[in-house]
């Protein structure tokens, strides 16, 4: 079985619950609009339409996003990445986690798009203080396009009020390693919001703030640095 097919199988076992699949305890659903003008590699002004699934069940976790990318030059791209994660707890059928350490997974990603990447590792998830979640996964990646390399991939989210108003930040961290075509990249993007949605008395989250990219050598080209703020308007529900 190729990657592609069995990291999407991982993913679609994740989404579906039920007796004869999985347990499922969470499961959210968002979309969300940014704007920014400080992209890098292509035109510099680009709107972008998120759509995110993320849900977690007693066999693990999975994430899912979808980009849809038009710049102001009218080109458009939709990028999408697909990480299911298969918890050793219920493989072994025992707790693995200890102190901090919450759980152990397989870890995997597909990248999609103009391209393919497979990502294959070990992950884990952090119980730390004053954060809703803390994932850290390392991978192997076999890459479409350019060398296979390694890379360290950080998620994180941290809820917080101010003088009873509701704050979200969360963001992630890719670094990758180097290899004869491509230099070291890494990747960090983190949101900072506002849950707007008390005014309108919602109980799902609706979000407005900002995001900031920070990436250097974007795309493994060595020299290439982006520092992108970026407005942003997120919908749960």
């Amino acid at each position: 079985m190729s990657f592609k097919y069995a990291i999407s199988a991982l993913g679609a076992a994740l989404l579906i619950s039920g007796p004869a699949q999985a347990e499922l305890f969470w499961s959210d659903f968002s979309l969300s609009y940014l704007q920014g003008s400080e992209y890098e590699v292509g035109d510099p002004d680009r709107q972008v339409l998120t759509v995110e699934h993320a849900s977690g069940s007693n066999w693990g976790d999975n994430f899912f996003f979808l980009d849809h990318t038009t710049s102001d030059d009218d080109s458009f791209d939709n990028y999408f990445e697909l990480a299911p994660r298969l918890s050793l707890s219920y493989v072994s059928g025992s707790k693995l986690g200890v102190s901090i350490f919450k759980d152990f997974f397989v870890a995997s990603q597909w990248e999609g798009g103009q391209f393919n990447n497979y990502m294959y590792g070990v992950g884990t998830s952090l119980d730390l203080p004053g954060f809703k979640y803390f994932h850290v996964n390392i991978y192997q990646v076999k890459n479409d396009l350019w060398d296979d390399d390694e890379q360290l991939s950080i998620s994180w989210g941290a809820p917080f009020t101010i003088a009873g108003v509701a704050f979200l930040y969360d963001g992630f961290l890719d670094y990758s390693s180097s290899s004869d075509t491509n230099a070291t990249e890494m990747n960090f993007t983190s949101q900072l919001k506002w849950n707007a949605g008390q005014l309108i008395g919602s109980k799902a989250p609706f979000y407005i703030g900002m995001e900031y990219a920070y990436w250097t050598n974007k795309y493994g080209i060595d020299g290439v640095d982006e520092k992108n703020p970026c407005l942003l308007v997120k919908w749960h529900f």
